[in-house]
């Protein structure tokens, strides 16, 4: 490969690597390292293994191309770099020649990200999953609303009417779970309510949360803040907002608490929850292109979401707490849904990330108050 040639590849906007019959990485093109966040400097010399340690579909792509002496693609393969979360990338190996004309045993390995189509697919699949599961929730709890009535109501007769003091203990109890099954209802059919939209600033919004969360464990939680003052406010039902993200925070919140419970160490330090704002442009969302958006992030370092519930994680009554109601993950997807926005997660021992996308409107697109520090 000539130098003029290496000169070619970095006019590229999709992200190249040139490696050598060893598999060592000779040339890495800007729009890879944008990519990758390596630099081609540091990444010269190493071997692809070295850099790619999550995967072995590129080793046997490059394998397969050379053997036939051939392009070949793989689609949708997850490529980790450096212990970051795995990309979901498009992989396709070409052989080339070398400049004295010879074989050379040389590959480009070209590599374009599929996660915006992934995340599409995705978030139309939760779409239609989730309005399913809005109208079972809604039609169960108005099934359940109408006999509780009846239940509390034949309690309180009988407990005027039993004689033996001793008895008004069962009574008493039948009251008290039909008005917490009564709350639990509610808090079903609250998510149904028509949004009251407003110009909101999302970061009030976390401030909010972080208050709330501040006075409910002050001692055993540390929350990090990392806004972009500079960004724009939301059309919004402030209070649906609200109530989705202290949701997840709280989640989190309450999975760090147990978790310093369980510990040997006492003393060890409290948990840590991040929120972190961030402007995304060019995104669809609800099935519309929006030409600006606002990414707010809810990250803890605590032990993750169990591999058996992250499939359902977001169904209602489903939960990962024993004695959690499993439904605020599914209140707050319903709300963050009302507002064409999109809500997703990444999770594994120490670190688990929602992600909350919400559409900025056209004519809101000025900065937003900025937000002491």
């Amino acid at each position: 490969m000539k130098t003029a040639a290496l000169a070619g590849l970095d006019l590229l906007a999709t992200a190249v690597i040139l490696i050598d019959d060893t598999d060592t990485i000779r040339h890495m093109n800007p729009a890879a390292e944008n990519l990758f966040a390596l630099s081609s400097l540091a990444t010269r010399g190493r071997p692809v293994r070295e850099i790619f340690t999550d995967t072995t579909v590129i080793p046997a792509a490059i394998e397969y191309a050379r053997s036939h002496n051939c392009s070949y693609s793989e689609h949708d393969v997850p490529v980790g770099v450096a212990g970051r979360p795995a990309l979901h990338l498009s992989c396709t190996v070409t052989p080339v020649e070398l400049g004295n004309g010879e074989s050379g045993e040389s590959c480009l390995i070209e590599f374009r990200p599929i996660n915006q189509q992934l995340r599409i697919a995705r978030e139309e699949r939760l779409h239609d999953q989730n309005a399913a599961n809005r109208e079972l929730v809604r039609n169960l709890a108005h099934e359940i609303k109408n006999p509780l009535g009846g239940i509390r109501g034949a309690a309180q007769l009988l407990d005027r009417e039993l004689d033996d003091p001793g008895l008004h203990e069962y009574t008493q109890v039948i009251m008290q779970e039909a008005d917490r099954l009564q709350k639990l209802m509610d808090r079903l059919l609250t998510p149904h309510r028509i949004p009251q939209p407003a110009l909101v600033s999302v970061h009030e919004v976390l401030e909010r949360v972080r208050s709330v969360l501040l006075a409910e464990y002050h001692h055993d939680l540390a929350i990090v803040r990392d806004y972009d003052v500079s960004l724009p406010p939301v059309l919004g039902d402030r209070e649906q907002l609200i109530q989705a993200l202290l949701n997840i925070a709280r989640n989190a919140a309450q999975a760090l608490v147990e978790q310093r419970k369980r510990a040997a160490d006492r003393n060890a330090q409290p948990g840590e929850i991040t929120f972190r704002t961030r402007a995304v442009r060019q995104v669809t969302l609800s099935r519309k292109r929006h030409r600006l958006a606002i990414e707010i992030q809810i990250a803890d370092n605590g032990p993750g979401i169990s591999q058996e519930i992250r499939e359902r994680i977001f169904y209602p009554l489903v939960s990962g707490r024993e004695g959690g109601s499993g439904l605020g993950l599914t209140i707050a997807q319903n709300f963050v849904t009302q507002h064409h926005g999109a809500i997703t997660f990444e999770s594994e021992p120490g670190c688990t990330r929602f992600y909350i996308l919400l559409p900025v409107a056209e004519d809101s697109e000025r900065p937003g108050p900025e937000v002491a520090q």
